[in-house]
Parts: C-alpha cells; structure tokens; sequence
C-alpha cells in the first residue's frame, strides 16, 4: 500500500476496528504490524527526528495509518518550519496535540489531527468546547478513559469522532468507554490491541507476537534490516546504552 490512508478511509477504519495502538516503546512496534488487520491505526508517542520517518514508512507500507504525537518526538519543531518538514518529508496520516494553534497549523498543512484533551475538573471539559470552536479538529481524544460518562456530555456540544484512552487495564473498560459514546479506543497495552468494531477479522483476532525475555533479538524481517537498525538505535539511544 502507497500512500497514508486520507481522511474517510481512517474513519471507515475507525468504525470497523474501534481500537487505535497507542506506541509508547519501539518494542511493540512488530506486534502491532503483526495485529495491522485488527487496528485502526497507530498513534506514535516514541523516537525522535532521526528514527520517526522509518516507523512511519513502515507503518504505511503495512495500511496503517499514523498519527504522530508531536509532544513526545524529540528533536522535531512545532513551529511553521517544523510542521511543514513534517507534512512534506515524513509524511505521517496526521499528528496528535494538546494545543490548539499546533492542531490549526497542521490541519491547513493537509494532515489529519487529532486534539487531545484531560479531563480534570469542571473548568477543562467548558475550556473543550472553547478550543474546538477554534482548532477544528478531525477527531478528539479524551483522557483518561477511566470516566466514561464525561464522553456523552462532550458528544452533546461536537459532532466529532471522539477516541478515548488512558488507565486501561481490561477490555471491559474499553467496551464501556464504546457503550458511552466513544467512536474508538487508544491503548499502550498490547494485550489490548484486539478489534472491538463490527469488521468479520474481530472474530477471530490473530496471536499477539510473542514477547521477548530480554533485548536479546528484535526480529523485523518483513520490512528490512534499515528499519531493525531504526529501532535498535532509538531503543539503546532511550535507555542509556549508547
């Protein structure tokens, strides 16, 4: 597959799937390739500006789509100059953010964007609808998952998609966020990582990749040694082992 998904292929994904791999650990980058028929799509919270275009690519090239948490990759700019490297050199699906003139900027650069809101009290779900009305989002995400009710009061002012994640543990607590409201969930837990839309491959999800005792192998021969050595290096660089 060439190309990121545009933005009605994603949401026909979201719909039949309802379950987005949120990837905080390169490590869990082959389970979710290997799970790519039961996702989504992938938000990326891990590398930095010298690894995040081979995950990308690769990610691609497996029909995922790729949103990239633009807070969390190291080395790359939120400015004009850095979002528009972004758009036309690493070329992810879209970006996650927190804030809403970075969501503005990107969304005119033609990326999907998805904004990210806490839920912390009374004042942050009032300053959602305030932000929405200036950033025009794509879709919304809200944390944690854990308050499933406070989906149905923002579904009452946006008509948007709204993802949830956060404090997962079970799948039944993703399955209630769904019965709230919630268009699909994002999980850090691979365990998780399992279709929970209406698509025929939900019946029987494949396997999660086993997982390794040690960093004594990190196996990704389908897409090439260029990408293993992406990985290997980000991960060593992130723990201090070179």
């Amino acid at each position: 597959m060439s190309g990121a998904p545009g933005h009605e292929a994603f949401l026909e994904g979201l719909a039949a799937h309802r379950m987005i791999a949120s990837i905080k650990d390169p490590r869990h980058i082959e389970t979710a390739l290997t799970l790519n028929r039961q996702l989504s799509g992938v938000f990326l919270l891990t590398g930095h500006i010298g690894v995040v275009k081979g995950y990308v690519d690769v990610f691609k090239a497996h029909g995922l789509p790729v949103f990239l948490h633009l807070e969390k990759i190291g080395g790359l700019s939120t400015d004009n100059y850095g979002l528009d490297y972004l758009a036309k050199v690493i070329k992810p699906t879209g970006i996650i953010s927190t804030k809403t003139n970075v969501v503005k900027t990107a969304k005119k650069l033609g990326l999907l964007t998805v904004q990210r809101f806490f839920l912390v009290d009374t004042e942050g779900l009032e300053n959602i609808a305030k932000s929405l009305a200036q950033s025009e989002p794509d879709v919304v995400e809200l944390m944690p998952a854990r308050i499933p009710d406070m989906i149905g009061r923002v579904k009452s002012f946006t008509a948007l998609p709204i993802i949830t994640g956060g404090l997962l543990y079970e799948r039944s607590q993703a399955e209630e966020c769904l019965h709230h409201g919630a268009a699909a969930i994002s999980a850090s837990r691979p365990e998780l990582w399992r279709c929970l839309g209406p698509d025929p491959d939900c019946v029987k999800p494949p396997a999660a990749a086993p997982a390794g005792a040690g960093r004594k192998r990190f196996s990704l021969t389908p897409v090439g040694l260029g990408l293993t050595a992406l990985c290997e290096y980000s991960y060593n660089l992130s723990n201090g082992l070179i």
